[in-house]
């Protein structure tokens, strides 16, 4: 089934876009904030470089995000966007209830770190969507670029988790006060 491409300029469908657009960039700069935070946290090599790669990308995200409001002829803004700041949030309160050098904070850490992925891969999934239906499809492509990025960072967290990380947190004898 063929897509019909929006021709107006000025339609619910594009504030609906633009409004999203400026949640995910907020989202974005709110993690590139986290990411150190999460990269010092973590006990593991691995899970410190995915952290540091991934920052790396994050800025990346955020220069890409900018270029999509030239492209559609708006001004870079951001709204703050809830779910991240959760997100965030929850995983701050991880880094504060679990053992600094623990397999378990960094279980943690990776738990954190997929509910931002998903949260982000279902954003671009449906900006990618949205672009290609208002016709911008230059926008589409850079957006399915980061929508790449983001579950190839999903991956490599699962990877981390289940190459060591679980199993080492199985292990670790439990505390008083964390987590009971």
């Amino acid at each position: 089934m063929e897509t019909q491409v929006q021709t107006t300029n000025d339609s619910k469908l594009k504030d609906f876009f633009i409004n999203q657009l400026e949640d995910l960039l907020w989202a974005e700069k709110k993690l590139v904030k986290t990411l150190p935070k999460m990269q010092e946290a973590a006990t593991s090599s691995q899970l410190k470089d995915a952290f540091g790669n991934h920052l790396t990308q994050t800025q990346n995200h955020v220069s890409r995000l900018e270029q999509v409001f030239g492209i559609i002829g708006e001004d870079v803004d951001t709204t703050k966007c809830p779910a991240m700041a959760g997100i965030v949030d929850e995983g701050e309160d991880i880094i504060d209830d679990t053992e600094a050098g623990s397999a378990q904070r960094d279980v943690g850490l990776i738990f954190a770190g997929q509910k931002a992925e998903h949260y982000e891969i279902a954003t671009y999934g449906g900006m990618v969507t949205l672009a290609k239906t208002l016709g911008y499809n230059d926008a589409a492509d850079i957006l399915s670029q980061t929508l790449a990025e983001e579950k190839e960072a999903d991956i490599l967290l699962t990877k981390i988790a289940e190459n060591d990380i679980n199993y080492q947190a199985s292990t670790e004898p439990k505390k008083e006060g964390l987590f009971s």
